[in-house]
């Protein structure tokens, strides 16, 4: 990490865009383009002070005014000496600031650089480097709090205790290695198996908490399913309130899924449009309907539309191949089409419909309340949907300190540190010696440790901080 690195640190649009240079040349390089209005150089400036002054990038001609805030190693951001140039957010001064950087001995930062740097030299553990990323993408309060809590280190805090325990009894069973002739026993078993038991307690609760946290991160996933022609990408466009699926009179346009996301209540939900169900002999949009059914089965709630005008006999094919697939979810019945039909055929549709639930989707989450008549062109009834979607989320309120699992990485290592518990477990309840029962301790350990970075690799780090924005 000797070179110094720089990059945009904003996004365009606004009036004023942050250059952010770090490394241990930044004061060198900044200064060959940087004269101060007032006082000293920024060579002999103090850390967390800012200065005003012009930007010259060629010779003694002013390119733009700019304030500087200085910050010294290891007291910044990345820990290295940082310089951050807030100037005018002309693409042009932007674009000049840069290449003079670059040619002045800088390099352009690959994404979420700063932020590893700032790993790599100890300001933060990998956990609490990947808030960061989480915090710049929450669209909503639940998000942001959970997104804020994991930056101030609770999560690490939690892990750290853990994996505390584990060490202590760790070592205590190899140092009866070291004296296995001897008969000796340091580590008592009965305070083991209570240790692995807390353990075994905390880590499920942490890998449970997954659910909610990746819900509340990626928003809640709803399929919007049925027949071909229901209104499926019309009611996506009345969720939406924009004209982001193609709505056509002509059967099998969605031959792909289309996603979309709106928050209401706090919630986030994406909501996904598929293509519609039918028999059909057009490869292209076979494909289509096995992704219905895949995306379908990764939803937790399912949003089944029926067009009111259509006959008994495609009504009933399309449940049979839907419902079953609904097992576990939440589910609403909408009759769509309300506003072109008669009541009597209309009340006769919601009551058949009902039939099919009762009959191909006894293992879904439905009640008979959530079958109600819509129209998705006109809007009607879309208020009452609105509220069976919060209804079913059903995502618990965050609190400030609140520790929730976020991310699949920290959630596969948890799952995998469990696994190891329970071995131990076994290990202990059938009397194995200690050799033995260090190795699933250690591996625990280990997979705790790749949470929070102290176990990792280059590859893993690169995949990490690749999915980072450029200036962070």
């Amino acid at each position: 990490m000797s070179d110094t690195i720089c990059a945009l640190a904003t996004s365009q649009g606004g009036a004023l865009n942050v250059i952010r240079v770090s490394g241990e040349k930044a004061f060198d390089i900044v200064s060959r383009i940087f004269v101060p209005r007032r006082g000293p150089g920024l060579t002999e400036r103090r850390s967390h002070s800012a200065v005003f002054g012009d930007i010259c990038t060629s010779g003694t001609e002013v390119l733009d005014e700019a304030l500087l805030t200085v910050m010294r190693a290891p007291n910044s951001y990345t820990g290295e000496d940082t310089i951050e140039i807030s100037c005018h957010a002309s693409p042009y001064i932007t674009q000049q600031i840069m290449i003079s950087l670059l040619d002045l001995g800088a390099r352009q930062a690959a994404p979420g650089e700063f932020t590893m740097r700032a790993f790599l030299n100890g300001k933060m553990d990998l956990s609490r480097a990947e808030a960061v990323a989480d915090l710049i993408a929450s669209t909503s309060k639940a998000s942001h709090r959970l997104a804020i809590n994991q930056l101030k280190g609770g999560f690490s805090n939690e892990l750290g205790t853990l994996r505390d325990k584990l060490l202590r009894l760790t070592s205590l069973i190899e140092l009866e290695l070291d004296f296995s002739e001897e008969d000796v026993e340091f580590a008592d078993r009965g305070e083991l198996m209570q240790l692995c038991n807390e353990v075994e307690g905390v880590i499920s609760r942490l890998a449970d908490s997954f659910s909610v946290g990746n819900a509340v991160k990626n928003g809640v996933p709803v399929a919007i399913v049925g027949e071909t022609n229901t209104g499926k990408s019309t009611l996506l466009n009345a969720l939406l309130h924009e004209e982001r699926a193609i709505v056509s009179d002509i059967c099998g346009t969605t031959r792909d899924t289309v996603e979309g996301m709106m928050t209401l209540s706090g919630v986030t939900f994406r909501f996904v449009d598929t293509a519609g169900v039918r028999d059909t002999d057009d490869v292209i949009e076979r494909i289509g309907i096995e992704r219905t059914l895949e995306q379908l089965r990764k939803s937790s709630i399912a949003l089944w539309l029926i067009d009111s005008t259509a006959g008994y006999g495609q009504i009933e094919e399309t449940a049979s191949r839907l419902l079953p697939v609904c097992t576990g979810k939440k589910l609403a019945v909408l009759v769509n089409k309300c506003d072109i039909i008669d009541p009597l055929s209309l009340s006769r549709v919601m009551e058949y419909g009902k039939a099919m639930v009762e009959k191909y989707g006894k293992e879904t989450e439905w009640d008979s309340r959530d079958l109600w008549a819509i129209s998705a062109r006109q809007g009607t009834n879309m208020d009452r949907l609105e509220e069976f979607l919060v209804r079913s989320a059903a995502l618990p309120s965050i609190s400030t300190g609140d520790v929730v699992v976020t991310n699949v990485r920290h959630y596969e290592a948890l799952v995998r540190a469990l696994e190891n518990i329970k071995e131990v477990k076994q290990s202990l309840a059938n009397g194995i010696s200690g050799d033995l029962v260090s190795e699933p301790l250690r591996a625990a350990i280990r997979n705790l440790s790749e949470i929070v970075g102290e176990v990792t690799s280059d590859e893993v780090l690169g995949n990490i901080f690749a999915n980072f924005c450029i200036g962070k």
